[in-house]
C-alpha cells in the first residue's frame, strides 16, 4: 500500500520550482543575455553557469516530480545534489588555484545541494504513489 503523499512535500515543490525558473532565467542571461546581464553576473566560473542553467531544467523535473509524490524524486532529488557537489568541488579547485570567482556562487553551491539532500533524505525509503 502506498504511503500517503508527506504534507512537507507540495511547499518545497512549489519551493523547487521556483527556484528552477529562477535558476533557469538567471544562467540563461548570464550565458545568453545582454552584456549587461553578463557584466553584472561579475567574476562567473563557465563551467559553473553552464551547470546552473542546465541544473534549472532537473529542478523542474524534480519539483514535478516531488509535487506528484513520483517514485523518481528521491533519484532525481539524489542526483541533482551529488552532481552539484561535483561541480561544487572543480569550483573549490577553481578558486584555490587563484582564479577570480564570486563569492555568492561559494554560498550559493552548498544551499543548492544541501536543499537537494535534504529533500532526498526527507523521502528516506518511502514507497511513493505514482
Amino acid at each position: 500500500m502506498p504511503h500517503p503523499t508527506p504534507r512537507w512535500t507540495r511547499p518545497v515543490a512549489l519551493a523547487a520550482a521556483a527556484f528552477g525558473a529562477l535558476t533557469l532565467f538567471s544562467g540563461s542571461m548570464v550565458l545568453f543575455g545582454p552584456r549587461a546581464a553578463q557584466d553584472a553576473a561579475g567574476n562567473v566560473v563557465p563551467f559553473v553557469v553552464i551547470f546552473n542553467t542546465a541544473a534549472g531544467v532537473a529542478y523542474l523535473a524534480g519539483a514535478v516530480a516531488l509535487w506528484r509524490n513520483h517514485p523518481a524524486a528521491k533519484p532525481i532529488a539524489l542526483a541533482i545534489g551529488v552532481a552539484t557537489l561535483v561541480v561544487l568541488a572543480g569550483f573549490a579547485v577553481t578558486a584555490l588555484t587563484g582564479a577570480p570567482v564570486e563569492l555568492r556562487t561559494a554560498l550559493a553551491l552548498p544551499f543548492r545541494a544541501a536543499f537537494w539532500l535534504v529533500i532526498a533524505w526527507g523521502l528516506g525509503n518511502q514507497t511513493h504513489a505514482a
